[in-house]
């Protein structure tokens, strides 16, 4: 299944939802507590619909753009297959195939049931933007799903600041917007409450460099390793910062060095002002991923 603008029911109820949401700050909030026509009205409406924006956007990249495809010519490094990182269920060192799709998987993708196709960096896939979250729109969901924090905490200060300033509007008038209060809080509070859990969670996946799917496969590993008497330690997991950078950082220079083997990257002119960009240029190609276990080669002098 390609992205694409076919129907799907919970879309349709995000964009809903951030509509409503949208036009209730800046049309009801903005506007009873400071004014539209007023400079911190025009400047609070400005900046929300800016927020909104972004968030609009990175959503719709998130929706269509394509995950990420294995290419149709992949083979595996079968020279250094028994060294190369599989994940815990073939640590026996089989190359990983996909019996469904008929073709090798490479490291850290997996088969989508839904979208019925193989998946690199398959995080998991994602009913709210009806397409499955993967190497090439992960940064979009993320940052989308900052965005929208954002949005919704600005949206519940202005709304509480506006109902402190109807303190000095009529009873009758404020009766009139009283049920816009009360369906706008009922969205903003929870939102605002299961976004922020999110975030903290890929916050956290991302420093470790762990998929959602490798942070369950992980939790197996690290069981049947303390059976075994052995430790498991996330094979990609590079350092906190590297791994921040080389997941949500969408431009930059690649070099791949060491001809044998072509798995190590060192990324170049990656700038941290483009990580909350809506940029679609990633790096990589999601074939090969550098590991823990990979050292860097030094020149000789």
């Amino acid at each position: 299944m390609k992205p694409g603008f076919s129907f799907s029911l919970p879309v349709t109820v995000v964009v809903s939802v951030i509509a409503f949401v949208y036009f209730c700050t800046v049309f009801v909030f903005i506007h009873r507590w400071f004014g539209l026509m007023t400079s911190p009205g025009l400047i609070n409406a400005v900046v929300y619909t800016g927020i909104a924006i972004m968030c609009v956007f990175n959503y719709a990249v998130a929706i269509l753009a394509d995950p990420g495809r294995v290419p149709s010519t992949y083979m595996p490094d079968i020279e250094y297959s028994k060294i190369s990182i599989h994940e815990i269920k073939r640590k026996g060192g089989d190359l990983r195939y996909c019996q469904k799709c008929s073709h090798f998987k490479p490291p850290r993708a997996h088969h989508c049931r839904i979208c019925k196709r193989c998946i690199l960096r398959m995080d998991h896939h994602c009913v709210w933007i009806n397409n499955c979250v993967g190497h090439a729109n992960y940064k979009a969901f993320f940052v989308f799903v900052v965005y929208a924090v954002i949005a919704c905490f600005y949206s519940l200060v202005l709304l509480v600041g506006s109902l402190n300033s109807d303190s000095q509007i009529d009873e009758q008038q404020r009766d009139s917007f009283r049920i816009i209060y009360v369906i706008s809080g009922l969205f903003l509070l929870p939102l605002s409450v299961a976004l922020s859990v999110l975030v903290v969670w890929h916050v956290y996946l991302i420093l470790q460099n762990k998929t959602t799917i490798e942070y369950y496969e992980g939790v197996r590993a690290l069981c049947l390793a303390e059976k075994g008497g052995t430790v498991y330690e996330h094979p990609y997991d590079l350092g906190a910062f590297e791994n921040l950078s080389s997941v949500i950082t969408s431009n930059g220079t690649v070099i791949l060095t060491n001809c044998r083997r072509p798995h190590f990257v060192i990324v170049l002119g990656a700038s941290i002002f483009c990580w909350i960009c809506p940029t679609t240029r990633h790096i990589g190609d999601s074939l090969h991923f550098r590991t823990s276990y990979d050292t860097i080669p030094t020149t000789s002098k």
